[in-house]
């Protein structure tokens, strides 16, 4: 879940730069506006997408499958399992007081930011009780006593009644543009939203942004229908009091004063200039690579697994054929066969062995890799030996604890991939699993393998590929 917000916040920030930098300052104001209101959203949905045509995968035909690792509490017999599993025992207490302080502290933004927003919409109410309400047509209109303050909210418009009749006239030329354009949906959403991601300035920053532009739009349209001269004195006069609610259109904010005359006075951008816009499309793209390349889709993973274990099983036939008196060519050729069959895909034939790489796949292995200790002298018993060494490693270094610090349950699956080099070290570490922790903990435990004997074909050390699951079963 965090890794989730860190990469909508990532992309939030992305296209806000994107925004700042390339479109702010042209004058396509409905443009903008859908920019504003769709990039947030695109935001939230962009981290979830994957796209297999991106995902850079290690070729399985390259990988050699290793039995799961079963790691629990309790004393293992490691020998007896197929498949490495850590095991963790917990009790309902311990359950119980694990509830992460995140969800605290995000149920106590929330509450505070929505009271916050319940107070501001109470003073609103309060202004709509002190007033003199005129039904028009389509709006309603609030005259407030002793006051110059100007405002819009939805469909109602507030004015103070010691404003100039030429002020007022301004005012609410300018306020029925904001009614009529819905603005108020705009700024509401963002309050919503600052609601939900309180902790998220960027939310901040969007609604801020969206003020702005809809000041833009709302003057351009109303100076269409009044006197240049009058509508730039009008922002020019004195300071006025203002209401300071985040989701309300009002007139007179100072801060932006200087900002809309510059944009009054900006001439109509060039609609070659709306190409500008195309520069969403390489910036959603570099989003898509990421999020496809970070984390291994959930349906790919047990298929990659089960065609490994397959592929595990082909090569155990081999080694076995190869101990009862030697391999034929025509053996040979079908356990080949077999192989790009399984990865549908003959004609490419990921299983073919090119002369001189280090990168051997290993059904061409003439020999395995050798945990220190193993006995090279039987291919399937030296296997052997190396997967009860690695599951027997795992099984006692991974870190149980990882289950009551972050309030697992049930089973956690990880994936890890790393490479046997042609010394013998293990490099190339990858994870993949349900919680950036497990990643880094089944790297950590990973990289403290001791150094191997390394895979050899025709009497050259090469690099050998492995796939290790680990599989994290907490027991209640």
């Amino acid at each position: 879940m965090i890794h989730y917000i860190l990469q909508i916040i990532a992309f939030q920030l992305l296209f806000l730069v994107t925004y700042d930098l390339f479109l702010k300052k042209e004058t396509f104001f409905n443009w903008n506006r859908a920019y504003l209101l769709m990039t947030p959203i695109l935001s939230f949905f962009l981290p979830l997408v994957q796209l297999d045509f991106i995902r850079q995968n290690i070729p399985t035909a390259y990988t050699i499958q290793l039995p799961e690792v079963l790691i629990t509490s309790s004393p293992m017999q490691v020998h007896l399992l197929p498949e490495v599993i850590i095991g963790s025992e917990s009790n309902l207490s311990n359950y119980i007081s694990l509830i992460p302080i995140f969800g605290y502290l995000w149920y106590l933004g929330v509450a505070a930011s929505l009271f916050l927003f319940l107070y501001k919409i109470f003073k609103i109410l309060n202004l709509r009780r002190s007033g003199t309400k005129v039904n028009t047509k389509n709006i309603t209109l609030i005259s407030l006593p002793d006051t110059t303050t100007a405002f819009s909210f939805f469909n109602t418009i507030y004015i103070g009644t010691n404003l100039s009749e030429i002020k007022k006239t301004n005012v609410l030329l300018h306020e029925k543009i904001h009614v009529k354009e819905y603005h108020s949906i705009d700024l509401v959403f963002f309050e919503i939203l600052r609601i939900l991601f309180w902790f998220n300035p960027l939310i901040y920053i969007y609604q801020n942004r969206i003020a702005t532009l809809q000041e833009y739009i709302a003057d351009a349209k109303a100076i269409a229908e009044t006197s240049k001269k009058e509508y730039y004195q009008n922002l020019l006069s004195q300071v006025f009091q203002t209401e300071k609610i985040s989701f309300i259109n009002t007139f007179f904010n100072h801060s932006l004063i200087k900002n809309r005359l510059i944009m009054l006075q900006k001439s109509k951008s060039k609609k070659i200039f709306q190409l500008k816009y195309l520069l969403l499309i390489p910036v959603v793209c570099m989003m898509l690579v990421y999020t496809s390349c970070t984390e291994d889709s959930p349906q790919d993973v047990p298929e990659i697994a089960k065609q490994n274990s397959i592929l595990e099983k082909i090569t155990a036939l081999k080694n076995e054929i190869e101990l009862q008196g030697g391999l034929s060519s025509e053996e040979e050729k079908q356990l080949k066969g077999l192989a790009a069959k399984l990865t549908n895909d003959v004609s490419k034939s990921k299983y073919q062995y090119v002369p001189g790489s280090k990168d051997v796949p290993f059904v061409h292995l003439d020999k395995t890799p050798v945990y220190p200790g193993c006995s090279e002298a039987s291919l399937t018993e030296s296997k052997k030996c190396f997967s009860q060494n690695i599951s027997r490693f795992v099984g006692s270094e991974f870190n149980i604890k990882l289950a009551e610090d972050l309030n697992l349950k049930g089973v956690q699956r990880i994936y890890v991939r790393f490479k046997i080099d042609t010394n013998g070290q293990l490099t190339d570490i990858k994870s993949r699993g349900p919680l950036p922790e497990l990643e880094e903990e089944a790297i950590r435990v990973i990289k403290k393998l001791p150094k191997m004997t390394p895979g050899e074909k025709d009497g050259k050390p090469v690099n050998v590929l492995y796939s290790l699951p680990i599989v994290f079963e907490i027991k209640k």
